[in-house]
């Protein structure tokens, strides 16, 4: 079978490698028909990090939890690339119950066994089990974080497939949620939640950096009642997207509409000049969610000003599998467009070209083996 294998920076090859097996009969073979590639994974693909991060974390200018995901020398090529897809289940361990072969289901992005005490409290990206001491447990980011392989692979072996695996709703087009696994379920935790809480609440979306996510987290705010949703980023072809999904979108040179400050943030610049703005542009009491990647040690957070204004900041991995039931059953019964965000749609046989295009998303599809 093939597997999409990160080698260097802007190149991406197919390498062939045994059909996977069942290790335990909790264990499903899964095959792949939509998959879209994750924010996180342009870093590598788009710049030239790996020896610069090596070097960074050797002087402690980089925090050592980069290591611990990504190896000694963060994102050093060929790895198993791709972490978010829909799939189908062509094999299922003796154990499984829940499952059928030709079932379509979501594989989350890290790995977790569901009966932990972090998975029962949500943190199934934090799953004792399934890390056995490392930092992650996950697809498509090297060694480091497991052997699980990348989800851009013709056929890839799931653990644990009765918690893990997510059926998708009857009727609901995959292409829709293509970015589930992860992008969909990150930019789900950043609002949905807070406005459950805080009914009609002020939303701004700071975006650029984890480009999709920002997208789909001003769409999501919009469709779950947000008084008003600024999104700023400076491209205007994302702009525009934002503002078909509900928002209201500004240049990253401009100013976002008057407010003397918004009740939720969205910090999807990746960047730590974003964060210390999304800070002071959250209102007193508000809750600012900082989902890029913060690799520096001296990220110069404002903490006297959050003291002051009782401002609450949240970082942390997303955990997809404690929310995918709802998140897909919202978006199904909502008709929620999430296929707006997707920029490029490719045939999946293309995905070493693809995979390396600079575009805000990128969809792979193929046809399914088995009909519903």
């Amino acid at each position: 079978m093939r597997e999409l294998n990160f080698i260097s920076t802007g190149k991406l090859d197919w390498i062939e490698r045994n059909d996977p097996e069942l290790i335990t009969g909790d264990d499903a073979i899964v095959r792949p028909i939509v998959v879209s590639r994750c924010d996180g994974d342009t870093l590598p693909i788009h710049h030239r990090v790996s020896r610069a991060m090596q070097a960074g974390l050797k002087a402690g200018a980089i925090d050592p939890a980069v290591g611990s995901i990504c190896g000694p020398v963060p994102f050093q090529g060929p790895f198993a690339i791709g972490h978010e897809a829909i799939a189908e289940v062509v094999e299922t361990g003796a154990f499984v119950q829940n499952l059928r072969v030709g079932d379509k289901v979501v594989v989350p992005w890290s790995v977790s066994c569901g009966r932990c005490g972090t998975c029962r409290r949500g943190l199934t990206s934090k799953c004792i089990t399934a890390r056995d001491g490392r930092t992650l447990a996950a697809f498509g980011f090297g060694p480091a974080s497991g052997h699980y392989g990348g989800m851009v692979s013709d056929l890839f072996r799931v653990p644990f497939a009765d918690h893990m695996l997510v059926p998708l709703p009857v009727g609901l087009d995959p292409l829709r949620v293509a970015a589930a696994s992860d992008n969909l379920s990150d930019a789900w935790r950043t609002v949905v939640p807070h406005l459950r809480a805080r009914p009609g609440a002020n939303v701004l979306v700071l975006g650029g950096g984890g480009k999709s996510i920002g997208l789909y987290a001003a769409g999501l705010a919009a469709a779950h009642g947000a008084s008003v949703v600024d999104y700023v980023d400076s491209s205007p072809q994302r702009r525009e997207v934002a503002a078909s999904l509900g928002a209201v979108a500004h240049q990253r040179s401009g100013k976002p509409a008057a407010n003397p400050g918004y009740d939720i943030v969205v910090e999807a610049s990746s960047t730590t000049s974003g964060i210390r703005k999304a800070i002071r542009a959250t209102a007193p009491g508000g809750i600012c969610t900082a989902i890029g990647y913060y690799v520096g040690t001296n990220t110069g957070i404002p903490l006297m000003h959050m003291y002051a204004n009782d401002i609450t900041l949240h970082l942390g991995v997303s955990h997809p599998r404690a929310v995918l039931p709802e998140l897909l059953d919202w978006v199904h019964k909502n008709n929620f467009p999430a296929e707006k965000v997707t920029s490029h749609l490719a045939d999946f046989d293309d995905a070493p070209r693809a995979y390396a295009e600079h575009t805000t998303k990128l969809v792979l599809h193929r046809p399914a083996l088995f009909q519903a």
